[in-house]
């Protein structure tokens, strides 16, 4: 007679990553996905929806929620930003609150953190960047911010480097119940590639722009199609807000338009396997993170 082990139960579920702008957010769950499905950028604020992106083991499923940076709003994106990351806490099984252990505890810290004491939802406080600072230093951190609340878990790491992320996930795991696998293993997000490709030329205009610039921009993908020898077609809008926008974006001679579109082709070519051709056109709409049909038609819905 042979004994069987029970085999384990599935277990499932949501978390959501919060913290103030520009703390590695969207890094972290690119190097848990590992492939880009969020853009990074030194610039703040540059995460504008919920992106989803799915981790999946034999054992487990997590479904990544990376908000955008809470801030003070100052236009109806911001307000909007605002809503997704704060509506993200209501719906999940857990909530990462990350932190940059270089620029230490802030005001936008102490924000967030009076926030999650409104919700019952365990906090893993996750101190990224910790490649950067001594050992030593972490503790007098921890001291900190365990003052200020009572976090279900306390993990430091490198989300750029991948230093203890595996933990992390090992940790989340102890949160999430039993339940079914929401998408097919071989899934990373549950947005259409044409969300993340413009995503991904956003990203380069960020890279190679300044000043003004980031926030003023959105880019929205007019058409995409698979010609008959297989290359991907991709006609996308870059919006400004303004004529001297407009200029800058451009180039002189078109120069930066075209290295835009050379480093966006490079990372859709990756994310898609396929030979791409990218056209881009940019145009100006007046102030259009105030406009209600604009951000609606960009994709920004209140929820």
């Amino acid at each position: 007679m042979t004994s069987t082990t029970p085999k384990k139960a599935y277990k499932s579920g949501f978390v959501a990553i919060i913290g103030r702008p520009n703390v590695g957010k969207s890094t972290l769950m690119n190097q848990v996905i590992g492939q880009k499905i969020a853009i990074m950028s030194d610039k703040p604020q540059t995460t504008r929806n919920k992106i989803h992106g799915v981790y999946t083991t034999e054992q487990s499923q997590i479904v990544f929620l990376d908000t955008p940076g809470i801030h003070k709003p100052q236009s109806k994106l911001g307000d909007y930003m605002m809503k997704v990351a704060e509506s993200s806490l209501k719906e999940v099984d857990a909530i990462l609150m990350l932190i940059d252990v270089v620029e230490g505890l802030g005001g936008g810290d102490r924000f967030i953190i009076e926030n999650l004491k409104k919700v019952t939802t365990p906090v893993i406080l996750v101190m990224n960047k910790i490649d950067q600072i001594q050992p030593e230093a972490l503790l007098p951190i921890i001291t900190q911010y365990k003052d200020l609340y009572d976090f279900a878990e306390i993990i430091p790491v490198s989300a750029m480097k991948g230093n203890n992320v595996n933990t992390l996930l090992e940790q989340i795991t102890k949160y999430l119940s039993e339940g079914p696998q929401y998408y097919p293993a071989d899934q990373v997000t549950d947005h259409p590639e044409q969300f993340v490709c413009a995503e991904l030329i956003r990203e380069k205009i960020l890279h190679l722009t300044r000043e003004e610039i980031p926030h003023s921009i959105a880019v929205g993908i007019e058409d995409m199609k698979v010609e008959a020898n297989g290359v991907v077609h991709i006609s996308a809008i870059i919006y400004v807000e303004r004529d001297s926008q407009k200029g800058i974006v451009i180039g002189k001679k078109g120069a930066l338009l075209k290295e835009i579109g050379q480093k966006a082709r490079y990372d859709i070519e990756a994310l898609l396997g396929s030979k791409t051709f990218l056209e881009l056109w940019v145009k100006v709409k007046k102030d259009w993170r105030n406009q209600d049909r604009v951000l609606r038609d960009l994709g920004f819905r209140n929820e």
